[in-house]
């Protein structure tokens, strides 16, 4: 029995007192759950890391860590019990207990056998996604007689298409089951990446850029959706903050990769970027075909022809399927092979209280694009070699990392999302302000330092995935919610692959002027406006829960169709 019994044991007869009196006939049922303990309080990674051996010290490894939940209320259990198609339910039993060395070495498990690979499959994606701003420093757009409007152009119509694929993605996705379309999406943009080896001009590289959008739309939203069939709501964000800190990690190894393979320049009289874009395409189509035999369907469904004996246990089964259902019962209302209808879909399209967010997505990341999409072309015009040039990229990108790290930790330690977020943009600003204010050929080495500082800005772009997450409420949408976050999110490069223009080379005074311009915005307007607006949704919630009695709240929650955060009870963070 855990420390926490005694408040346990308070809590339940509590939990009696607000019930309705014909529900004590139960208490006989509420004793068998003593042993239960508390829900955890929300992750944080600051406390993972600088407490987790404090916390290691006082848990008995061998008491019980199963959390309470609705499932152990009978009448309620039935209100949630799974649907009969879930895949999971055979293995799904709310009476079953285990022990925190038994979880502990399970989420060991998930990590190394899923969340590793799943990374892996981030890494692919960022590779073939980032590997034109390598090329362009082995003198790629005058290999094809193309000018940088043409480059932004390319750039437009990649996110344009990434964007349009998102929601059909998602249908795709839940149809077919997350475990065959992401392999699959890998496997076909590998093969149009290496097929850029070939490009001849204008045409081809328009066309190649459309399809790699059109096929790699979808797949982050695609891979989250995944990870949360094995992970709780509170080992989620972690993994997720990961992710994006691999995203880093793999720019920089691109870098290295370009290094070597843009010396290949002159090999059967080809220039090196075509042979960047063919074993890049080959190293990710590599990964593509081993992800088929990677990503089981779901935790009871490791088992299959070339793995009969699976990676986990019927033990384990039962822990993953049952804690996954206690930690959120509504995962259970959907199978992984179960699309989503046009009604939920419309209902997630309607939610105007996530509209603000969506807004945040399209503008926030507007005013890094440019300087770091063109750092790779403006170092070559300032007369880095293409070899120093692919190095000089990667201080910004470590330093991206610690930022990115510290700022995630500061919003946790703060519990504030807005104000922290908006530090992206105060970053960047004064950095802005000095590239405009520099001369007509500026120092090679003070533009570099500038460039690299303004983009080692705190990418807050993970906080605010986790922010509209959390303000969706209702899982079943937040999916859908996500991809539309994120359409607004490349729609930011659509807009910004146009501020930087040829008849303005090579300072782009006049869009570092427009830059500036959007950043003080960001700062002065849009973010405390998003601030405001959601804590004058919570006034009003608060007073019109406030003015029901006890009896009116709890025939309110007894009988609501209202899901998600159209629910009295939600109050949205910010």
């Amino acid at each position: 029995m855990s420390s926490s019994d005694g408040d346990s044991i308070k809590d339940i007869h509590e939990l009696a007192t607000v019930l309705s009196t014909n529900e004590l006939v139960v208490g006989d049922e509420l004793l068998k759950t003593l042993d239960l303990v508390e829900e955890d309080a929300p992750f944080k990674l600051s406390s993972w890391l600088f407490s987790r051996w404090h916390n290691i010290s006082h848990i008995d490894e061998d008491s019980i860590a199963t959390r309470r939940s609705v499932y152990d209320n009978p009448e309620m259990a039935q209100l949630y019990w799974p649907k009969q198609e879930y895949e999971n339910l055979h293995r799904f039993d709310p009476n079953s207990r285990w022990t925190y060395k038994e979880e502990r070495s399970l989420v060991r498990k998930i990590d190394w056998k899923i969340m590793a690979w799943a990374a892996l499959s981030f890494s692919a994606l960022n590779l073939d996604r980032n590997n034109l701003s390598q090329a362009n420093t082995d003198n790629f757009l005058p290999d094809l007689n193309l000018t940088s409007d043409d480059f932004n152009w390319g750039n437009s119509i990649f996110r344009l298409a990434f964007l349009c694929a998102e929601l059909p993605s998602q249908l795709v996705s839940k149809r077919l089951g997350p475990d065959r379309w992401i392999p699959a999406q890998m496997v076909l943009w590998s093969i149009v990446t290496s097929c850029q080896f070939w490009l001849t001009g204008r045409t081809t590289f328009f066309l190649t850029r459309a399809l790699l959008g059109f096929i790699q739309g979808g797949f982050i939203p695609d891979l989250i959706l995944y990870l949360s069939y094995f992970y709780t709501k509170n080992e989620l964000p972690v993994r997720l903050a990961l992710f994006w800190m691999s995203s880093n990690l793999c720019s920089i190894v691109g870098s290295f990769i370009a290094f070597g393979v843009l010396r290949m320049r002159g090999v059967l009289g080809r220039a090196g970027w075509r042979w960047l874009f063919l074993v890049e395409g080959l190293i990710t189509l590599s990964i593509g075909v081993a992800t088929f035999f990677r990503m089981p369907p779901s935790p009871t469904q490791s088992r299959t022809w070339f793995r009969p004996k699976g990676w986990f246990t019927e033990r384990e089964e039962i822990i993953m399927v049952t804690r996954i259902l206690r930690d959120d019962p509504t995962k259970g209302d959907m199978h992984n092979r179960e699309g989503l209808t046009l009604k939920r879909l419309w209902t997630a399209v309607c939610d105007y209280d996530l509209w603000p967010l969506y807004i945040l997505g399209l503008m926030f990341g507007i005013p890094g694009a440019p300087p770091g999409t063109y750092l790779t072309l403006s170092l070559r015009n300032l007369g880095f070699s293409t070899f120093t040039t692919n190095l000089l990229t990667i201080p910004s990108t470590v330093a991206g990392i610690i930022t990115m790290f510290a700022i995630t930790m500061v919003s946790e330690l703060l519990n504030e999302r807005t104000f922290v977020a908006m530090n992206e943009n105060l970053w960047i600003l004064p950095f802005l302000i000095a590239l405009f204010c520099l001369p007509e050929n500026p120092n090679q080495w003070i533009y570099f330092g500038l460039a690299s500082g303004l983009l080692s800005y705190p990418y807050t772009h993970p906080i605010q995935v986790g922010w509209c997450s959390r303000n969706a409420g209702a899982v079943a949408s937040r999916t859908v919610n996500a991809s539309l976050y994120n359409m607004f999110v490349q729609a930011t490069s659509v807009i910004s692959a146009q501020i930087y223009r040829a008849d303005d080379a090579p300072r782009y005074r006049r869009g570092n002027l427009t830059l500036i311009i959007i950043c003080g915005f960001n700062v002065v307007v849009l973010y405390p406006a998003t601030k405001a607006y959601y804590m004058w949704r919570n006034r009003q919630r608060d007073r019109i829960w406030n003015k029901m009695s006890l009896a009116e709240q709890k025939e309110y929650l007894a009988t609501t169709t209202d899901v998600g955060n159209r629910r009295l009870d939600f109050r949205f963070a910010h």
